[in-house]
C-alpha cells in the first residue's frame, strides 16, 4: 500500500484528553535488597516523554500533522515539563489550561534488564473546574472551522466528561468535523454522537459483560456495542489478533497483525488513535486508514517504553516486500533513534568497519566472526573517495551503492552505514559500540577509534583473518593474469 505523505503535511488535528508526563528510569539488577525480598535496581539513566493524550499529539507531530492540543494540567515542574515538550515539537497549547491545585499526572515506570519492574502513578482523577470547562469550550468553539478531525484521549483522569464531550461532539458536528475516541470505563454510552471509538478486545469485552474468546464473541461484541451506543463506527483493536472495523449495515472488516516481536504494548493505543486520525484527515477511508492504523501498531508494540512511529518507518513497512538494502541500510542521520531503541531493548551492538572492495570469503568469515560476539551487526563501510584515499588509484572496484547491496545480502549483517573519512569518530559517538572488531592484521591500539570505543565502556576485538585473502591480492592476480594473457 502506498500513502501520500504530502497530505499529512497539510493536515490540522485537534487532540482532545488527559496530558501526562511518563518518567522512564532503566537500571540494571544484580541483587536482592537485604531489607525486604525485593530487587535493587541501580538506575544507570532517566527520561522523560510525553504520555497520555501527549502521546498522541507526539505521534501526530512525528508524522508532520499541524497539531492543537486541548488539556488540564498543574502549575509544578511536571506541568512546566509538558508545556517544554509541547514547545520543542511545535504544537499550538493555546488550549492547554493549567489549574494551580491541580496535580499533573506522572507515571514513573522502572525498567531494569528489559523488563518493566514497577509503575509509580501520581494523579488526580477530579473533574475540571467550571472556570476550565468553559475556557475549552471557548478555544473549541473557536478553532474548530480550522480543524480537519478530532481525536479524544481519555485516559479517565477527569477532564473528558459527559458534559465535556457533549459540547465537543455538538461543535464538531456544526462544523461537519469527524470525531474519534480512544474510551475509558465501562460505559460507551458517555461517547454517544462520536463518529468513532476505538476500545481494545479487553475495555469491549467488560463494557458488552462478553467473555470475548474466539472471533464469534468479538463480532458478538462489536455488533451489541454499535447497536446500543450512537455511533457511525467501532474499532476493536486485539494485539496480535489485529483489529476488526464496525460499521453500521456492514459486515465485520478484520485486518490481521504484522507479526513482529513485542517488546511493550504501552501507547499502542495512541498511536492507533493519531495515525488513524491523520489518515481520514487526509481524505482516505475508514478501511485504508484501518489498515495503516494497524500497520503503525505493528510498529510501536517492538520498541520500549512510550514510543513513536516516524514517517519513513511507516511508508517504508507499506511497501510491499522491501527489500534487504531498504531494510538494512541506514543513513548516518538515521543512527540516533534506531540505536537509541536498540539500548532499550539491552542489544549488545557490534561495529565493524572498513573499505570491504571486492568481497570475498574471508570478509564472510569475519562478518560471521563479529557477529558472534553480540545481537546485532553494523557494518560501516568508508565511502567510495575514502577508498581511493586509502588504496590509491584504481580503487574502488565496486562503487559503495553496489557494496551496500551485497553486503545488505548476508544474513549475519544486520544494517549498514556508509561514512567518509573523518566520520568515524562521530559514528563510534552515535553507535557507542559494545564491540568494535578489525582483523587481526592490527593491533587493538593500531585501530582507529579504539579510545573512543573503551570510554563509551566497549572493547575492540581483534579477529583471525588470513594474509593470504585480501581484495588487493585479487585485484593484483586479475592484473598479472591479464597482462600475462
Amino acid at each position: 500500500m502506498d500513502i501520500d505523505i504530502s497530505k499529512f503535511d497539510r493536515c490540522k488535528v485537534l487532540v482532545v484528553g488527559d496530558l501526562m508526563i511518563d518518567k522512564y528510569l532503566w537500571g540494571s539488577v544484580d541483587r536482592i535488597s537485604p531489607e525486604a525480598p525485593v530487587q535493587i535496581v541501580s538506575v544507570e539513566r532517566e527520561e522523560y516523554a510525553l504520555g497520555g493524550s501527549g502521546n498522541v499529539v507526539n505521534n501526530l507531530a512525528a508524522l508532520c500533522a499541524e497539531v492543537f492540543v486541548v488539556g488540564v494540567i498543574g502549575t509544578g515542574n511536571d506541568g512546566k515539563l509538558l508545556l517544554e515538550k509541547f514547545k520543542e515539537i511545535g504544537v499550538d497549547t493555546r488550549g492547554v489550561i493549567q489549574e494551580p491545585e491541580r496535580l499533573t499526572t506522572r507515571k514513573t515506570r522502572i525498567i531494569a534488564e528489559n523488563q518493566h519492574v514497577l509503575r509509580i502513578d501520581r494523579e488526580t482523577k477530579k473533574e475540571i473546574s467550571k472556570k476550565t470547562f468553559q475556557a475549552i469550550a471557548r478555544f473549541t468553539e473557536q478553532i474548530m472551522p480550522e480543524i480537519d478531525v478530532v481525536l479524544i484521549s481519555d485516559y479517565g483522569k477527569g477532564l473528558v466528561t459527559k458534559s465535556m464531550l457533549s459540547e465537543l461532539v455538538d461543535c464538531a458536528k456544526k462544523h461537519k468535523k469527524v470525531t474519534i475516541a480512544d474510551p475509558k470505563g465501562l460505559d460507551f454510552t458517555k461517547y454517544t454522537g462520536v463518529s468513532m471509538i476505538t476500545p481494545n478486545k479487553k475495555e469491549a469485552a467488560l463494557a458488552k459483560g462478553i467473555e470475548i474468546v474466539n472471533e464469534s464473541t468479538l463480532f458478538q461484541a462489536g455488533t451489541e456495542i454499535l447497536e446500543s451506543v450512537d455511533i457511525d463506527r467501532l474499532l476493536i483493536t486485539c494485539g496480535k489478533d489485529g483489529m476488526v472495523l464496525f460499521e453500521q449495515n456492514k459486515k465485520p472488516y478484520k485486518i490481521n497483525a504484522v507479526a513482529r516481536q513485542v517488546y511493550d504494548v504501552s501507547g499502542a493505543g495512541d498511536t492507533v488513535l493519531a495515525v488513524l486520525g491523520l489518515t481520514i484527515a487526509s481524505g482516505m477511508s475508514f478501511k485504508e486508514g484501518v489498515s495503516i492504523a494497524n500497520t503503525a501498531a505493528g510498529i510501536v508494540v517492538g520498541k520500549v517504553g512510550t514510543a513513536i512511529v516516524t514517517k519513513k518507518e511507516l511508508v517504508d513497512s507499506l511497501k510491499p516486500a522491501p527489500d534487504e538494502v531498504s531494510k538494512k541500510y541506514k543513513l548516518l542521520s538515521e543512527l540516533g533513534d534506531l540505536i537509541s531503541e536498540m539500548k532499550k531493548q539491552s542489544k549488545k551492538l557490534v561495529l565493524t568497519n572498513g573499505c570491504f572492495d571486492l568481497l570475498h570469503a574471508g570478509h564472510i568469515m569475519f562478518f560471521s566472526a563479529s557477529k558472534q560476539l553480540g545481537d546485532v551487526l553494523i557494518v560501516a563501510l568508508d565511502d567510495d573517495d575514502s577508498v581511493k584515499r586509502l588504496k590509491g588509484r584504481g580503487r574502488p572496484v565496486i562503487s559503495a551503492k553496489e557494496r551496500v547491496h551485497i553486503i545488505s545480502a548476508l544474513d549475519v549483517v544486520d544494517y549498514v552505514v556508509v561514512f567518509s573519512t573523518g566520520e568515524l569518530e562521530r559514528l563510534i559517538e552515535i553507535i557507542k559500540p559494545d564491540v568494535l572488531t578489525k582483523g587481526s592484521n592490527y593491533t587493538s591500539q593500531e585501530v582507529y577509534g579504539h579510545k573512543l570505543v573503551e570510554k563509551f565502556g566497549g572493547r575492540v576485538e581483534l579477529i583471525p583473518v588470513s594474509e593470504d585473502i585480501s581484495s588487493t591480492r585479487i585485484i593484483d592476480n586479475i592484473k598479472k593474469n591479464s597482462a600475462a594473457g
